[in-house]
């Protein structure tokens, strides 16, 4: 499985909206991130986000520009960011067939699933940035079996597209 790890595109403040959507500028990342994946053939075959309102809207602006059906988006409170690796884990099992997974979630859960999937255990740092993306490449959905294949920056999506 090539599973894709991806943070919501840059967000207002919670003085600004409690909510915390995407601001303008999240929106412009977003965009400029799905052009570069298109670019790169990148088309996921499930697209799966957190209920917060920033991935759901980076889900969706995805969803448009790779014309993936809005519709078939999952929604997973296993992407909220605190949650555990080992859930997440769990739900990539029950998709294991499919060839490529995108999540799109929050920190510093991200960094937590790439570590556990690519770690013996000790916390490996893997960095992430709004509208970057990671791609790990999954022979079997176990802590330690992942091994990294790209980690892009959004600066770097930007000049893709």
């Amino acid at each position: 499985m090539e599973l894709y790890l991806m943070q919501h595109g840059a967000a207002l403040s919670e003085d600004e909206d409690p909510l915390r959507p995407l601001s303008a500028e999240g929106i412009v990342q977003i965009k400029a991130s799905a052009a570069a994946m298109k670019k790169m053939g990148i088309a996921p075959e499930l697209i799966v986000c957190s209920p917060k309102k920033r991935s759901k809207q980076t889900a969706a602006l995805l969803s448009e520009i790779l014309n993936y059906p809005y519709s078939d988006i999952v929604e997973s409170e296993v992407l909220l960011p605190k949650s555990e690796p080992q859930q997440v884990l769990e739900l990539l099992e029950g998709y294991r067939a499919r060839r490529s997974v995108l999540l799109v979630g929050h920190l510093p859960s991200l960094g937590r699933i790439a570590s556990a999937l690519l770690g013996d255990g000790s916390m490996i740092p893997v960095r992430f940035e709004n509208g970057g993306i990671c791609r790990l490449d999954l022979a079997t959905v176990a802590p330690g079996k992942g091994e990294l294949h790209c980690c892009i920056t959004a600066g770097q999506m930007r000049l893709i597209a």
